[in-house]
């Protein structure tokens, strides 16, 4: 697999959310960290000195882990061109990182675009781990784009995903 195919995906949505982190930061809103994921370079182009083919050293956890004043997050950014997000598109440990990432007291959840109807949503953890489960006991394999709750539609303004107001919505519901 090229690192540098596979390394674009997304890879606008993903920026506008480092956009959005380093403001949070400045604003003293949140401290929230792109988490790296480890490669082993295969290939290299010496001009350049870019890396033109690598492989994924170990599963990573999530996109990203930070604090939002005093609560743990964290979360990962899913794309689709679908009018649903497929279950496949999340994987085992993920899940199971943000399963015990909840156990000690944090918000874990998924940021979707979808490019469709060029959407943000929030999808808390607990509703995402349902759609887990059905797909694994044999269920429907993606998660449609109407079960995307409206009240955790993420605003996008000026190029920034004001995701903290999803957050902060769902922590009032609870």
């Amino acid at each position: 697999m090229s690192f540098a195919n596979r390394g674009l995906r997304g890879s606008t949505f993903e920026e506008m959310i480092n956009l959005t982190n380093e403001r949070y930061r400045a604003n003293s809103l949140a401290i929230v960290h792109k988490v790296a994921t480890p490669i082993t370079p295969v290939a290299i182009d010496k001009e350049s000195r870019h890396i033109t083919l690598a492989y994924f050293e170990k599963k990573s956890t999530v996109d990203y882990i930070g604090a939002v004043q005093g609560i743990p997050i964290c979360f990962d950014a899913k794309e689709t061109k679908l009018k649903n997000l497929p279950v496949g598109n999340m994987h085992r440990h993920q899940i199971e990182f943000m399963e015990d990432f909840t156990r000690q007291k944090g918000v874990a959840f998924v940021l979707v675009h979808f490019l469709l109807y060029d959407q943000y949503f929030f999808m808390p953890f607990i509703r995402l781990k349902e759609f887990w489960d059905t797909a694994q006991g044999g269920g429907r394999k993606s998660i449609p784009y109407e079960d995307f709750d409206k009240k955790y539609l993420v605003e996008c303004r000026g190029g920034f995903l004001l995701y903290l107001d999803a957050i902060n919505t769902y922590l009032e519901s609870m």
